[in-house]
């Protein structure tokens, strides 16, 4: 039996060959939009800059669906579309502007994106009183997005190596480097985090 995950996928690629994009797109939002903010708000840290940036999330994903040409899963393809709006945010962020032009189904989107936030945020805010993840808000927001798509998220080292590139179609050997960085970096961290650790008590002396 397929999970509720590979069920999800096929759906969407279902809808999409059938041209029904509008619909692909919002079960793509209802489907991963819950973790993929999640994600934003542990690695932003700020609600309202998270939820900004799920908002041109969720608009580029009802804009780019259409063109996807499925070289990785649409799950991989949501976060590389979550850290380039990310990316963008945070460099125009001083700005205030928009990112992308409105579509014509804006008022739709936003209604979707509202309704997965307000369901998704109560748990959210339980979960950011762990001591654990107070120790991961010290390190800087790359970092956190490394703890979170791996450890939290369970993205396999290509797949997190796509998303870290922010492309969905990338040279092997590109993505082997990637991969390989990442996994190196991701060791050190959970290095560090084991040291903070037993600095503040969470962790027994060796």
């Amino acid at each position: 039996m397929s999970s509720p995950r590979e069920q999800l996928e096929q759906e969407v690629r279902r809808l999409c060959e059938q041209g029904q994009h509008a619909l692909a797109a919002e079960a793509s939002i209802r489907g991963y939009g819950p973790e993929v903010f999640g994600a934003l708000m542990a690695t932003l840290r700020n609600e309202a800059a998270a939820e900004e940036v799920f908002s041109l999330w969720s608009e580029r994903l009802w804009r780019g669906l259409a063109g996807f040409a499925w070289g990785c899963t649409l799950r991989t393809w949501a976060y590389i579309l979550a850290r380039n709006a990310c990316t963008d945010f945070r460099r125009h962020e001083h700005h205030r502007e928009r990112l992308v032009q409105p579509l014509p189904d804006s008022e739709v989107i936003s209604g979707i994106a509202q309704q997965v936030r307000s369901e998704t945020q109560p748990h959210l805010r339980t979960d950011a009183k762990d001591r654990l993840s107070a120790l991961r808000e010290r390190l800087p927001p790359e970092d956190r997005e490394l703890l979170v798509l791996r450890l939290d998220r369970r993205l396999e080292w290509k797949e997190l190596a796509l998303v870290m590139l922010g492309q969905e179609d990338v040279a092997r050997e590109a993505l082997t480097r990637e991969s390989q960085r990442l996994r190196k970096r991701f060791q050190l961290l959970k290095d560090e985090l084991v040291e903070l650790g037993r600095r503040e008590g969470l962790f027994l002396q060796e």
